[in-house]
């Protein structure tokens, strides 16, 4: 049986080098408060009594997956480019953090967190939950 080779770390690049590594990560997930998350039906009605101008639509998708479907007024930042784009975002402005499924998004509302947002919401079911429960004519994918 050959020896395992040494899997290394690749070099941080420009977009994340400010990423929390593994352990912050552990550590955001004993330190921070939890999460604000809803479904489709729990966010749109939340976001129905707000005006749009109090809230942010992240959609952290790529953006092929965006072209084809988003919602309305959604500001589109892939995960992988978000660390380099935060100063696009006001860290004190609620944010509703969208995916496909509601995973990608989850991750990214606690690195929000972790970087100093103090009113982050993930989306559960992501876009595709929007379309089945919410917008039934979106499309899907």
């Amino acid at each position: 049986q050959q020896p395992r080779e040494q899997l290394s770390r690749a070099p941080p690049t420009t977009v994340c080098e400010s990423a929390p590594t593994s352990g912050e990560m552990t550590m955001l997930d004993s330190h921070f408060r939890p999460l604000p998350e809803g479904n489709s039906d729990e966010v749109r009605r939340y976001l129905d009594e707000r005006e749009p101008e109090s809230f942010t639509l992240l959609d952290v998708r790529e953006p092929w997956e965006y072209r084809i479907c988003h919602l309305e007024g959604s500001q589109l930042i892939p995960m992988g480019q978000l660390a380099g784009a935060l100063n696009a975002l006001d860290p004190n402005r609620e944010t509703v953090v969208i995916c496909h499924h509601g995973i990608r998004s989850r991750q990214v509302a606690m690195y929000l967190q972790y970087r100093g947002f103090t009113q982050v919401i993930n989306l559960a079911d992501g876009i595709e939950g929007w379309a089945r429960h919410v917008d039934l004519d979106m499309a899907t994918y």
